[in-house]
């Protein structure tokens, strides 16, 4: 089980580290998607009502700032 974490980690943190700006633009796209989805004339979609993608667009651009300064 900790081989296969480790390997897996391994993996991603190769990934990242050659797509250091990958993360925090997803996170920022996740964001304008969010803001344009607001002025749609949808009604009771909770994926507009509670900011979904508002939230998990502030947390992937987060963790890929975070990403991104460590590696």
């Amino acid at each position: 089980m900790k081989e296969t974490l480790n390997r897996v980690l391994d993996r991603l943190a190769n990934f990242f580290a050659h797509r250091k700006g990958l993360l925090p633009l997803v996170g920022m796209v996740l964001i304008l998607i969010n803001g344009l989805l607001q002025f749609l004339p949808i009604d009771n979609l909770s994926l507009i009502e509670k900011n979904i993608l508002l939230h998990i667009g502030i947390i992937l651009a987060i963790l890929g700032f975070l990403l991104a300064w460590s590696l």
